[in-house]
Parts: C-alpha cells; structure tokens; sequence
C-alpha cells in the first residue's frame, strides 16, 4: 500500500506538470533489488516525440534509470544512520550518439539557454502551486525552474539566484493567490511588483529582453 500511494503521489505531481502523457507505469520493472527502497524509472528515447511509450523504441533505447535508495548511504556509515536519497545514472555516451544523429539530420547548431526566472514561495505548503505556475511558464516559452525542496526559505531561493545568475523571482503565497496576482522581483535591485497572473509572462519578457 506504501508503494502504490508513492506511485499516486508521482503520478499527481506529474498531471501538475502536464508530461503524465508522457509516462508510462510498469509494475513489472526491475533495478538493484537489493538496495532500491521505493520508485524506480527509466528514461526511454522514442522515434517520434509524438508517440506514446508504447510505440516502437529507436536504437538508443535507455538513456537514464534512477529510483528511491533510502538504505543505501546507510550501509556505508558506522552508525548505519537511515539517509533519504533519491538519483539517477545517465548515459551519457548514448545521449551524444543521439545529439549527434539529430545534428547531422537537422544541420543546426545545439545552443545552452539560461534560465529567466525562479519560482518561489515565502511560506510553507506551497510546492504544488509553485508547480502549477511554473507549467504555466514553460508551456509559455519561459524559461523557468524552482528548488526542489518541498518548504524552502525564502532566503535560501533568493541566494541561489544570485549564485545562478537568475535574474528575476517569481513569488507567490496566500496573499498572492487571493489577490490573482504574482510578485516578481528584480534580483539585482530587489525591486518588487505585483503582476496580474495574465500579464505575468509579458512583464517577465520586458524584463529579461
């Protein structure tokens, strides 16, 4: 019962960010039994970004895999303290065989993009609608992420901005989502605003240009 309200808890967070379409759950697969403690994935490539999980898988077949390893780290520490973590390995070769059969079929130049702006909270219990905002922002074009801690300070999201050069801060909290609004912060000036959801990806646009 632990492990399948894990499996509803992920598929939640996954309808937040829009890609649920994009996952497919296997109760038949299988990692590292013996030190795996809770979800484990793969990450597939497919012919056509389009098709489902389902269809036919090219060559490269998986490129990623990871799960939950709460026991882990513990079997290393004298004390065998229990220390929460959760990874993923990545093939890496795969991935630059695949960059460069895309390069070659496309002729185009791969680029790194920056992002534009964090979105944060200064009060606990809102990591699902920090999710809910930044899909808004991706599925806008912006270039968008936030931390993964699920109640970070606000202190702690302003600092990794300046450490990451994100120029701006999305901001939203009880006050904000009674009001339709969101704060956005200048990083450098520490300059705030209050924008109207609707406006919010026009503001975030002047600024950054």
């Amino acid at each position: 019962m632990e492990a399948l309200k894990d499996l509803k808890l992920l598929h939640h967070y996954l309808e937040i960010f829009g890609v649920a379409d994009k996952v497919s759950f296997d109760l038949g697969l299988a990692r590292g039994l013996d030190y795996y403690t809770g979800v484990i994935y793969e990450a597939v490539l497919v012919d056509n970004p389009q098709d489902n999980y389902t269809d036919r898988i090219t060559e490269f077949g998986s490129i990623a895999a990871g799960g939950r390893y709460d026991d882990l780290v513990g079997m290393f520490d004298a004390k065998g303290r229990k220390v929460p973590c959760v990874g993923i390995s990545i093939g890496i070769e795969r991935i630059l065989s695949m960059a460069e059969k895309k390069a070659e079929e496309s002729f185009k130049n791969m680029r790194t993009t920056e992002t534009q702006v964090l979105v944060a909270s200064a009060q606990p219990h809102y990591v699902e609608e920090r999710m809910k905002l930044i899909t808004m922002l991706w599925n806008c074009g912006i270039k968008a992420e936030m931390l993964h801690k699920k109640n970070p300070k606000l202190l702690s999201q302003l600092q990794y901005c300046e450490r990451t050069g994100i120029p701006l801060v999305a901001i939203i909290g009880e006050q904000e989502l009674k009001d339709g609004v969101v704060k956005l912060r200048d990083v450098a000036t520490r300059e705030e605003v209050n924008i109207p959801r609707d406006y919010l990806v026009e503001e975030i646009q002047k600024w950054t240009s």
